[in-house]
């Protein structure tokens, strides 16, 4: 058994871009299975259900789910207020690492920590996963925190402390961004277009709509494609 756990980032990210599709053709290739959160359902699809410039991808989004193509972590026998208590502890520790003028960082959200602490949980149960995230610093916090600090003090512009450490556990975990799911899609042959222009169209799609990943790094894959 193999999971996907899916971060609301992506998810979002395919939706705006018209890509669900694609992900439904995944799933289907995908031996294992695509999983959510409860948080990240509250992300994807219950807020944004009550904001009228949402609701359209919130509802489309609703039918992966009632398609049992996104599923929860009961779904492998896991409780929700099992994923909820560690994602709690995660984002009590993360968000208490970085200071700016004595005051913490907040570093991620409710739905990541949830993805995390799904992936805690997963890979404590010897079940291999890995998180689909776009947001960078989930990423970095999690493969390169000694970058991290450097990075947010250019970003906000201030001197940063650091008072603690990432746990240890998150340090072991994968991910991949929507990028690189548009990219085995397109090498399984998942896009009907197999044009040079359309993979070029879909990686950048998932750059401006919200996947962090340089113009070199498409470059690249577009390279492999050939």
């Amino acid at each position: 058994m193999k999971v996907l756990i899916f971060d609301s980032g992506v998810l979002i990210t395919l939706s705006m871009n018209s890509l669900l599709d694609m992900l439904v053709d995944l799933r289907k290739v995908f031996k294992g299975k695509f999983v959510i959160t409860r948080e990240i359902e509250e992300e994807i699809v219950k807020k944004p259900l009550t904001i009228k410039k949402y609701k359209l991808g919130a509802i489309r989004l609703r039918k992966l789910i009632n398609d049992k193509i996104l599923e929860f972590p009961e779904s492998l026998g896991i409780d929700s207020s099992e994923v909820r208590k560690v994602s709690y502890d995660i984002l009590k520790q993360t968000n208490s690492i970085y200071f700016s003028k004595n005051h913490p960082v907040h570093i991620i959200d409710t739905g990541e920590a949830s993805a995390l602490a799904l992936s805690k949980i997963l890979r404590q149960k010897k079940i291999e996963n890995i998180i689909a995230v776009d947001e960078r610093t989930t990423r970095i916090l999690c493969e390169k925190p000694e970058n991290l600090r450097e990075i947010l003090e250019n970003k906000l512009h201030t001197k940063i402390e650091e008072k603690g450490q990432i746990d240890k556990d998150l340090q072991s975990i994968f991910f991949i961004r929507s990028t690189e799911l548009v990219y085995i899609a397109f090498k399984k042959g998942l896009i009907e277009d197999q044009s040079k222009d359309m993979l070029d169209a879909l990686l950048y799609g998932t750059k401006f709509k919200g996947a962090s990943v340089s113009g070199s790094e498409i470059k690249e894959m577009e390279r492999l494609s050939l």
